[in-house]
């Protein structure tokens, strides 16, 4: 698998992991909209991991900047 995230798109999910988890430990966020959450925020942490998004595959979109 090649990299197709940038920097900025990482730190981006890193953000919303951490809104996901807070919103979810807080109990803003309950029930199954609590755990819909926290499955979207560890497929966003498994996707900062790899630098890599099988969303962006499909879609064809590469945010990882162009290496010379």
């Amino acid at each position: 698998m090649k990299p197709n995230m940038g920097g900025t798109d990482r730190i981006i999910r890193i953000v919303v992991v951490a809104l996901a988890v807070l919103l979810y430990f807080t109990n803003i966020l309950t029930g199954t909209l609590g755990i819909v959450a926290l499955v979207a925020a560890g497929v966003f942490l498994l996707t900062i991991v790899i630098s890599f998004c099988p969303l962006y595959a499909i879609i064809g979109i590469d945010t990882c900047p162009v290496k010379k």
